[in-house]
């Protein structure tokens, strides 16, 4: 017989930018200006990302799209990806995630893929230190203190699973 076991994290809910601290009304405002580089001529589901590095450095991503699907990329890997290229070694201390479909922003916040979590839990790891994530939608926005928190069986190193 298994043990019933439960997982719950709480996060913080926002009514509008301006209600964010001025450091993350900035991030957003530059994921929302990283919409404007999406390629996304197939789904007209644009997304933008925004990395906000300890080093203050902010990075920009936007989703890539191919006719050759799934070849294309998600915003938030673009932005952790070219972070990492450019500053290696530097933390990420949060990302802001914004979308648009056919120029209209969701009602709701807009929740990163599964891939994108797994890619963000381990630029996390790289940085030892927390990352935020702000999710953007019209109605509210979501800022979740640590990525950890949305991916708790997350893939890991398979030399740390097996340690005796």
């Amino acid at each position: 017989m298994g043990i019933n076991k439960e997982y719950r994290f709480n996060f913080k809910e926002y009514a509008s930018l301006g209600d964010l601290s001025s450091e993350y009304q900035v991030l957003v405002s530059e994921a929302l200006d990283a919409q404007k580089s999406s390629y996304s001529p197939y789904s007209n589901f644009a997304v933008g990302a925004s990395v906000l590095l300890a080093n203050g450095e902010i990075v920009q991503g936007s989703n890539q799209e191919n006719g050759a699907f799934p070849s294309g990329m998600c915003a938030e890997r673009v932005a952790l990806f070219y972070a990492g290229s450019k500053y290696p070694g530097v933390a990420v201390k949060a990302i802001a995630i914004t979308a648009s479909f056919k120029g209209v922003g969701p009602l709701e916040p807009i929740s990163p893929c599964g891939a994108c979590r797994q890619v963000m839990l381990e630029t996390r790891n790289i940085g030892n230190t927390p990352m935020e994530v702000i999710m953007v939608g019209e109605r509210r926005i979501y800022v979740i203190d640590d990525v950890t928190l949305m991916l708790p069986f997350s893939f890991f190193k398979v030399d740390e699973a097996i340690k005796g």
